[in-house]
């Protein structure tokens, strides 16, 4: 499929780079190439990169780039940029307990779906899930790939609070609660692993462009696990 980039004025200070109309993995990773490949340029003025799922914003100083030297710069870029399966992400596995305290809504998921608990767990466990884009929360991933046999609605009466880690499931997508929050995603288990800590080098554990891949483990593991990380008992 060809891809035509299309650099759109986004505001004063902004543009877009648009790589597509849908959401699409081939179109993502042209997205995650071009982030890198800006990000590595070193073109002065340059502020803030930020990728979604088919396009890229670049955020500029006027006062030190004027939008015509910015398009200059970043057309050669972006013009013949291919993406290839070489070029994916790095790989992060994510342990989760499921069902039961952590994931009280699996029994439900399986059951809108004409599978078993286990099913449904060894459906979610398989894939390897692009991180498209992050947002909504601190370390909120967007992520593509999930089996439509374990699709289920947002809950009717969302949760007034949902514990950091849990891993839900809305619509044809799942995700993880990097913090505790408020939330209607239906909840099949959870992850001792801390996806944002403000108190760490580096806050936001995973970015756009990464892979996750889910495994299944024990609330004993998981209690290990959250020791090491600093997290609470549930």
């Amino acid at each position: 499929m060809d891809y035509e980039a299309r650099i759109l004025t986004l505001s004063d200070n902004a543009v877009t780079v648009q790589f597509g109309e849908t959401i699409d993995p081939e179109i993502n990773l042209r997205v995650q190439l071009a982030y890198k490949m800006i990000n590595a340029s070193g073109i002065r003025g340059i502020i803030e990169l930020v990728p979604t799922y088919r396009s890229l914003s670049v955020y500029y100083d006027p006062a030190e780039l004027s939008l015509s030297a910015l398009k200059a710069e970043i057309e050669p870029l972006i013009k013949n940029i291919k993406a290839a399966a070489d070029e994916r992400g790095e790989l992060i596995r994510i342990p989760v307990a499921y069902g039961g305290k952590y994931g009280e809504d699996l029994s439900r998921v399986a059951g809108l779906n004409g599978l078993s608990e286990q099913e449904v767990i060894s459906i979610h466990t398989e894939p390897e899930y692009p991180i498209y884009m992050l947002g909504f929360l601190p370390g909120f991933c967007y992520l593509g790939g999930m089996d439509k046999r374990i699709a289920a609605p947002r809950l009717a009466t969302p949760r007034v609070k949902i514990a950091a880690g849990s891993v839900g499931i809305a619509g044809s997508q799942t995700g993880i609660y990097p913090i505790d929050s408020p939330g209607g995603w239906q909840l099949i288990g959870r992850t001792p692993k801390k996806l944002y800590d403000p108190n760490r080098e580096k806050p936001i554990l995973l970015e756009a462009g990464m892979r996750i891949k889910f495994y299944s483990i024990d609330e004993e593991e998981f209690l290990r696990i959250s020791g090491l990380e600093g997290g609470d008992e549930p």
